[in-house]
């Protein structure tokens, strides 16, 4: 059983690297220097990168930081090398990296040609560790007994020349990770779970950054104020207006327009400059500049015919949400109570987090639609779970409580 309780120690501040702040590398030169140096390293290699969300459209990486034991700390500067980043691909994509939440960084570090051959992700770790607070540090200050304090994660890297406190920032991130990992791991072991882990790091390496969902105009926030289609209409031809603009000039969505503007024109549907201005945003003066452009795209609304308007209500293409399942389907509103029910209890019982063990929506999915087979239902579900990517420890503990659940239910 894990041990839920938190250090009773004071933490120890961690302000500075241990080696000073790395200068920023920004050449071809600086490359091939680090690369020698990383190579010339032993052990995984600690890897995170900072990114300008929020500020910018393309999710690409403003900074890379790089750490390997006997080589010491690198800050890259991606922008300027781009081009020149052959020699670090050659030593560090053969290496296992360490990352705090690996999914987040791995696809702008793929856009780069940098990819690990294995991977260790301190965040997932702690989720099947089962504690309770999984951030970077969080779980430094519960394993190494120091206090990372919070810095300039949500700064705009993009910004040139980065400031120097965000370089001591960016460097701290990568200090702790190789020691956070040979704790983590010794962790996962001790709980019996260092399979579990190897398998769902895996499962993050080779899973490449999620599809765009389709409609994604329909996130639009406040948009479930507006009923007719003909309002949609018009949110998604100015976000489609929108995000095109925002693509060609890299800039966040929100800082061209903020969704409760577009809201606000479909609700009030203007016909004239005038009209359109009067609106709360649109007559400031960097709006007034594209003013013509909204008109546009709300007369584009208005000019559609019935059957090219939106529907008010999304089409399903799996099963509904859970909440109607009592009225249109009880048998599986019945296996889905019994399965959420039993999948919670396992929870309890191996100390990890129910949607970590199967995702939610497979388990929908399953007790919606169970398989009618004269075959073995428990393999006829494992080959379901198999084929939508579930690992095989999580196979091995839900494939009977699914197979369970459809069998007891009419």
């Amino acid at each position: 059983m894990p041990d839920t309780t938190e250090p009773a120690s004071q933490p120890v501040p961690l302000l500075v690297p241990a080696d000073g702040v790395p200068p920023v590398i920004e050449s071809g030169a600086g490359v091939r220097d680090a690369a020698e140096q990383l190579k010339a390293g032993s052990g995984p290699l600690a890897v995170d990168a900072e990114r300008a969300s929020g500020f910018r459209y393309s999710s690409r990486a403003y900074l890379v930081q790089l750490r390997r034991a006997g080589a010491g700390t690198f800050l890259l500067d991606p922008i300027p090398t781009a081009a020149d980043l052959a020699p670090l691909r050659e030593t560090i994509n053969d290496l296992e990296w360490i990352l705090h939440s690996a999914d987040q960084d791995l696809p702008c570090l793929a856009e780069l040609g940098l990819e690990p051959a294995k991977l260790f992700d301190t965040e997932l770790a702690g989720r099947l560790a089962g504690f309770e607070r999984v951030g970077l540090a969080a779980i430094v200050e519960r394993t190494l007994g120091l206090e990372l304090r919070k810095g300039h994660g949500a700064a705009d890297w993009s910004t040139r020349p980065l400031p120097e406190a965000w370089l001591n920032y960016a460097a701290l991130d990568v200090e702790v990770l190789l020691e956070l990992r040979a704790a983590m791991a010794k962790e996962l072991a001790a709980q019996g779970k260092i399979e579990w882990a190897a398998e769902e790091f895996e499962h993050v390496r080779q899973t490449g950054p999620p599809q765009p969902k389709p409609d994604r105009w329909r996130r639009t926030s406040q948009i479930h104020s507006l009923k007719s289609p003909r309002q949609l209409a018009a949110v998604r031809e100015m976000w489609t207006t929108r995000d095109e603009i925002a693509r060609k000039r890299d800039i966040s969505p929100s800082r061209i327009l903020p969704d409760s503007a577009i809201v606000a024109a479909a609700s009030a549907d203007p016909n004239s400059l005038e009209a359109l201005r009067a609106l709360p945003v649109f007559g400031g003066p960097r709006q007034r500049r594209t003013s013509r452009l909204w008109l546009a795209a709300l007369e584009r609304a208005r000019a559609l015919p019935v059957d090219g308007l939106p529907p008010v209500n999304q089409p399903f293409t799996g099963p509904p949400p859970a909440s109607r399942w009592a009225k249109r389907n009880p048998d599986a509103a019945a296996r889905l109570g019994t399965a959420k029910a039993e999948i919670a209890s396992l929870s309890e019982r191996v100390h990890v987090p129910v949607e970590n063990l199967l995702s939610p929506e497979l388990v929908r999915r399953v007790c919606w639609d169970p398989p009618a087979t004269e075959r073995d239902t428990t393999a006829v579900i494992d080959e379901i779970l198999t084929a939508a990517g579930a690992r095989p420890w999580q196979r091995k503990l839900t494939v009977p409580i699914l197979a369970g659940a459809v069998r007891t239910q009419p």
